[in-house]
């Protein structure tokens, strides 16, 4: 690193430690520099993440010729392409030249949080001020982005180490039925998306990593009436519990309500063994609602919490109120509701306070959604529900992501803790607890079987050398 490079991002560290320090007196602010190293220094259970397997991020490109991580890359794995379509790079084009076309794509966006969850990660891994970037500073990050993804250390050291995470709990949505881990610091999820759906092979079939009928047959499970449909979703679970999964997840607000009525049987089995072209929308959506009654049921049954995504999805049917009746009518099933329900950050708050024996609010995406709503929303939380009941998570795809995520999760509930302790609403012992409960120990008292997975107590973690040794710089 140049010195005027580690200059300028020792001057944008500080500035932004100034910037989003509590206002007040020195005191004030030595409580929050206090509290955030104090967070800071907890080694992390990330219960929400997509973290692709390492050959995804770095050996094959979407198109031939083109490396599969690089400063482009690195951006539109984030969602910051959801509100800002960011240019595309064509297969073996120069950096300069896509650089002249995408060098204005942050132009009006500087102020979301997608985009600026991404900075404490440019400035802290790499000493780049991206909101300052030159061409220059541009090019050479460009390059040691697409270096650093050719051996493996990078991403251990930057997960592991730099933002100090220890567990990660991943949902392999390329991949749903995987119920393996990818890195030996990763937790693997079951998504059951395409249980909900599998009324018919035809749904599921033309993707097979979503094939139930594939995995039924791998089982030797026959599956020959709704019965036995019944029964096969049972057993994947079951399975998924056998081979360590940590728990089950559904991101069924994207193509759907989150209304899910108790559907008899005999309702759902009319669309059951026939293709869409013959159904009508009521009918599959019968079919749904009563699997996922029979998924919720098998979670208890199994012993494994459900995460559901809620909020920002298809805004018509996301309110985690819909879930209301689902949620009180099992009591057994650990209900955990992702991103807070963002927008609805109080209702979630109340389903939490209403159901406090079986109810966790996962706080996953929310600041990178919005700052200001995450930190009255963590406000409010402590008002109305035990602390033991909230969890957090990144939400990202690779390490930088992750390690922005982190930062920012950690100092908007610094910043949130600091601030009830200044207003004499917390004690700054339980205010430190409160954090290590949130970033730690709420995950393993969750999720006792993840206890055997901790690894930081015996030393850094560095992965196994791949066939022929590491790559050269």
């Amino acid at each position: 690193m140049s010195p005027v490079i580690g200059l300028r991002a020792s001057i944008v560290i500080l500035l932004s430690i100034a910037a989003t320090s509590p206002a007040g007196t020195t005191g004030d602010e030595d409580t929050f520099r206090r509290i955030k190293a104090r967070i800071d220094a907890v080694p992390a259970i990330d219960t929400h993440d997509h973290l692709w397997p390492f050959e995804r991020l770095c050996t094959a490109g979407p198109e031939p010729g083109v490396e599969a991580m690089n400063l482009c890359r690195l951006w539109q794995h984030t969602t910051l392409s959801w509100i800002r379509p960011l240019t595309a790079r064509a297969a073996g084009e120069p950096f300069d030249d896509w650089w002249a076309r995408a060098r204005n794509d942050f132009a009006d966006v500087r102020a979301t949080g997608f985009y600026r969850f991404m900075l404490p990660a440019l400035a802290d891994l790499y000493g780049v001020d991206f909101d300052h970037v030159t061409d220059e500073q541009a090019r050479d990050l460009d390059r040691r982005i697409t270096e650093n993804y050719r051996d493996p250390r990078w991403f251990y050291h930057v997960v592991t180490e730099r933002a100090n995470v220890e567990l990660v709990f991943t949902d392999p949505y390329w991949d749903p039925l995987r119920m393996s881990a990818a890195y030996p610091f990763e937790v693997p999820v079951l998504n059951i998306n395409c249980l909900v759906g599998g009324f018919h092979p035809s749904e599921t079939a033309p993707y097979p990593p979503a094939d139930p009928y594939r995995l039924a047959a791998e089982l030797g499970h026959r599956v020959e009436s709704l019965d036995d449909y019944v029964a096969l979703v049972d057993r994947i679970i079951a399975t998924a519990r056998q081979r360590g999964v940590a728990c089950v997840k559904q991101t069924l607000a994207y193509g759907r309500s989150l209304r899910f009525e108790n559907v008899p049987r005999e309702k759902a089995a009319e669309a059951f063994g026939r293709p869409r072209s013959e159904l009508t929308a009521g009918q599959i959506a019968a079919f749904q609602d009563f699997i996922m009654w029979r998924i919720v049921e098998s979670c208890a049954r199994h012993e494994l919490p459900l995460q559901i995504h809620t909020g920002q999805a298809r805004i018509q049917g996301s309110n985690p109120m819909l879930l209301v009746d689902l949620i009180e009518a099992n009591p057994d099933t650990r209900f955990i509701l992702l991103h807070g329900g963002f927008p609805w950050v109080g209702e979630t708050g109340v389903i939490v306070m209403r159901n406090t024996s079986h109810v966790w609010v996962d706080c996953v995406w929310l600041p990178m959604l919005s700052e200001t709503t995450a930190r009255r929303a963590f406000h409010e939380w402590l008002e109305m529900i035990p602390s033991n009941r909230i969890l957090w998570g990144a939400d990202t795809a690779n390490a930088e992501g992750l390690y922005g995520a982190t930062a920012l999760m950690r100092r908007c509930w610094a910043e949130v803790l600091a601030e009830k302790v200044q207003a004499g609403r917390l004690t700054e012992p339980d205010a430190l607890r409160i954090g290590r409960q949130i970033f730690r120990e709420n995950a393993l008292e969750l999720f006792p079987a993840i206890r055997e997975r901790l690894w930081k107590h015996k030393g850094p973690m560095v992965p196994p050398p791949p066939a022929g040794g590491w790559p050269q710089p």
